[in-house]
């Protein structure tokens, strides 16, 4: 199968090789950069729509994406997994082209149902993700060879390191015998089309793979974190990690826009209010998950609603949340171990 949403040709990288004394000076400039103004980033990126859905170009990959994507993680939740694979159809039909998945979610339920839905025709539909645990060549490898048959797909559009949480997940992926081996290998035989990395944790840490990754000559194609009203206020990647990503024209992926609901029960701000924040900063896509087709509906409305917003619009809805985003109480991602799949399950490392 081949998807027909984008070239399967490799776009140009002219430039785009950065030493790691380059990369630290880009670093370091980030206050600076850190000042775009984040309307006019989201402005100069929006050109086409499908049924309404804008979208917007994946980094310097040229690709195609839906403004909000579908987590992956919520569709395997779900009693009956023809509700599953109902949402990822309608979400589909509706002009959402970008699905976020995750060997390890739900025990590999996520991925199977989303390769069921996938079939007849839906798979040309979709610029499919998901993500890796392994740190080793060899547990990268099974799980690339277990997440394709899962999703029933002879390739995957963009695969990525999954929770690069701690300070030594970057060194271990770039080792001698590492994972970074294993993807090579599998982008060269077709098997994926793009890398990136995800993770949620520390935008420090972010920073060290990227580090890492231009010390080994290495440019990601793509990098997943949590964009929303509350990290624009606490050890925030928005602040540290995004502007180096625009810098590189890296692809920005959103996720967290409502912290997997908990930013929504401190009541200072709405599901759609989180959502068009994390839209109105230069990222690519914004994944949300969605556990019903109604919140999928709220998700694709917010899309459709979406306007640039004003400085001003934006100080006030960060002067809503500033008082409980001190802390990080409601980014439970960064203070605690609760979302960290990883940390419970070591032995999906390798």
């Amino acid at each position: 199968m081949r998807n027909k949403n984008g070239s399967n040709k490799e776009h140009a990288r002219k430039g785009s090789k950065v030493s790691r004394r380059d990369f630290l000076e880009i670093a370091a400039a980030g206050a600076i950069v850190a000042r775009i103004d984040p309307g006019a980033k989201a402005m100069s990126i929006e050109k086409e729509s499908r049924n309404g859905i804008p979208y917007r170009t994946l980094g310097r990959t040229g690709e195609k994406v839906s403004m909000v994507g579908l987590g992956g993680y919520h569709i395997g939740m779900q009693s009956d997994p023809a509700v599953s694979i109902r949402i990822i159809r309608t979400g589909l039909d509706a002009g959402i082209n970008f699905l976020d998945n995750c060997w390890d979610y739900n025990g590999g339920e996520s991925e199977i149902r989303m390769g069921q839905a996938l079939r007849g025709g839906y798979r040309e539909k979709a610029f499919l993700m998901t993500k890796i645990d392994g740190r080793t060549k060899a547990a990268a490898e099974a799980q690339i060879d277990q997440s394709l048959s899962r999703l029933q797909t002879d390739h995957i559009d963009l695969l990525q390191f999954h929770e690069i949480i701690r300070d030594t997940d970057p060194d271990r992926i770039f080792s001698p015998g590492g994972a970074m081996e294993a993807v090579q290998a599998a982008k060269k035989a077709g098997k994926i089309r793009y890398i990136g990395f995800t993770g949620h944790k520390s935008p420090d840490i972010h920073l060290k793979m990227l580090a890492t990754a231009a010390a080994h000559s290495f440019t990601f194609d793509t990098v997943q974190m949590p964009l929303n009203v509350m990290d624009a206020q606490f050890d925030s990647f928005q602040k540290k990690v995004l502007p180096v990503l625009v810098k590189e024209r890296i692809g920005v992926l959103g996720m967290k826009p409502m912290g997997d609901h908990v930013i929504l029960t401190s009541k200072t701000v709405t599901p759609v209010e989180c959502l068009h924040y994390a839209m109105n900063l230069p990222t690519s896509v914004v994944i949300t998950g969605c556990d019903s087709v109604d919140i999928l509906q709220q998700a694709i409305d917010a899309a459709k609603s979406f306007r640039p917003m004003g400085e001003e619009q934006v100080a006030a809805l960060l002067a809503k949340t500033a008082a409980a985003a001190q802390n990080g109480q409601y980014e439970l991602y960064k203070t605690s171990h609760q979302f960290d799949g990883t940390y419970a399950n070591p032995q999906w490392l390798g």
